[in-house]
């Protein structure tokens, strides 16, 4: 029986959360520029940027390879700083039957919160859990961050 399971990575950032959040929200097209070691493109497949429901195809480093994935941009929801985003294909879907990934940023002291949950259902029991992804979406969160606190 199918199990989805749920895993949350949370990363500590500088910027406010507005920043933060505002970043990813409207700021897809530039995140090769901002996070230059992790994300090498992303391009618009369908939509535009900022819609609900537009198609992305991200190209992008993990674990010492260029992958690629293609996401759709689920939902939005501005007053809390959260947007949620599924995978429709490419190298996680070798591995997980279904991707989603929400990000919520919360305002925390001077810098923010930024929380990455995943949701995620292996495609076999010999699957490991998504631990990299974790490590990940850290290293994008904080380049972000160093990139937004740079660009002031």
């Amino acid at each position: 029986m199918a199990q989805i399971r749920r895993m949350d990575c949370k990363v500590e950032v500088k910027s406010s959360a507005d920043r933060f959040f505002d970043a990813f929200n409207t700021k897809a097209h530039l995140m090769p520029k901002m996070s230059t070691r992790l994300i090498s493109d992303v391009k618009l497949l369908q939509g535009d940027w900022n819609s609900l429901g537009s198609v992305r195809m991200w190209y992008y480093a993990s674990q010492g390879k260029s992958v690629a994935c293609k996401e759709v941009r689920e939902n939005v929801d501005e007053k809390n700083r959260t947007i949620v985003y599924s995978i429709l294909e490419g190298e996680i879907s070798n591995y997980y039957k279904t991707w989603k990934s929400t990000l919520n940023v919360t305002p925390n002291g001077e810098g923010s919160l930024a929380k990455w949950t995943i949701e995620y259902e292996k495609q076999n029991d010999h699957v490991r859990e998504p631990l990299n992804y974790c490590d990940f979406y850290a290293i994008w969160s904080k380049d972000v961050d160093a990139y937004l606190l740079n660009a002031k």
